[in-house]
């Protein structure tokens, strides 16, 4: 006997579970996209290292928070600075070792630096300084390396920003508490010349990226005081002030625009990077803003500067 045509009411159901199927796969295909989406989790951004000024402003005279100003010149800090500021002078924060500039020092000498300039434990570091916050950047990177970087930030847009806003100035200095600190050393976020040689030698290694200009990473010209031209073999340009937005208005770029610098430099997300540059100095501007967007950084803290004086291998793209 045939099968009987399908009633209306058979029609309706059989209609209806397609549709219902169809809107659960949609569901289901969405859902997928937008995990497929999100970035790994450990390229997302790291939003609690920058602060804004209103933000700043709003909590200048919070007791947990500390307020400090790093910087190659004293005038910087003391023809005025944002109250309540302490100075951390660059040359306290850096050494030389041999010929080499801008190395650490121990991690004793580094801590006794920050807790003279009242950084107690569990402190809001706020970081703030001259050149478009360059040095404000390499007192981040040391306090990573002492491991205290937990609870600090960069201002962003700095004294800059500040000033364009017409925000308070003081020329006043505090007097701060000596603090108590526990460095707990966190040497892996150097790496130092003998690892720079094997990590070049591999086939399968981190980004390197060399935050010089242009002209010192191509080999057009020298760096100061370095005798070789050029960059370290396989290092990739991201020179640190294309990181900015201008230098009239000095703030980072938006993290979807930084991100597609770095993955332009061949740093993709979920990658290891490590950074350098001269002496240490322009890297650690890369290297902040490589941690604030999640990558895992480290810094070759002696830099082209050291690379160069052993001799070793370098290559130019004039």
């Amino acid at each position: 006997m045939g099968r009987h045509a399908p009633t209306g009411r058979e029609r309706y159901k059989s209609t209806l579970n397609i549709l219902v199927t169809l809107v659960l796969n949609s569901f289901m295909l969405a859902g997928a996209m937008a995990v497929a989406s999100e970035p790994p989790a450990d390229t997302k951004v790291r939003t609690e290292m920058l602060v804004t000024t209103q933000w700043l402003a709003d909590h200048l005279k919070d007791p947990g928070v500390v307020i400090l100003c790093a910087s190659a010149s004293p005038g910087f800090y003391s023809e005025g600075h944002i109250p309540g500021a302490r100075w951390i002078n660059l040359a306290d924060i850096v050494t030389k070792r041999g010929d080499v500039p801008n190395e650490l020092p121990t991690a004793d000498q580094l801590t006794k630096v920050f807790s003279a300039a009242g950084v107690t434990k569990g402190a809001r570091i706020i970081l703030y300084g001259d050149d478009y916050n360059l040095v404000a950047m390499r007192a981040y990177y040391t306090l990573d390396y002492l491991g205290l970087a937990g609870n600090a930030s960069l201002l962003d847009g700095g004294m800059d920003k500040w000033k364009n806003e017409v925000r308070p100035m003081t020329l006043a200095a505090p007097e701060p508490h000596a603090g108590k600190l526990d460095a707990h050393l966190n040497s892996n976020v150097l790496v130092d010349t003998p690892e720079m040689r094997v990590i070049v030698a591999e086939k399968s290694r981190p980004n390197l990226l060399d935050a010089r200009p242009l002209a010192e990473y191509s080999g057009e010209r020298h760096s100061a005081d370095v005798h070789k031209l050029g960059h370290i073999p396989g290092a990739q340009h991201l020179y640190w002030q294309d990181l900015l937005v201008s230098r009239e208005n000095p703030v980072l770029l938006p993290p979807a625009d930084l991100r597609k610098k770095f993955e332009a430099a061949g740093a993709a997300p979920g990658t290891e990077v490590i950074t350098y540059c001269r002496s240490g100095m322009q890297s650690s501007f890369d290297y902040f803003v490589a941690k604030y967007l999640g990558y895992n950084v480290r810094m070759y803290d002696a830099s082209f500067f050291e690379w160069s004086a052993e001799d070793l291998p370098s290559e130019t793209s004039k």
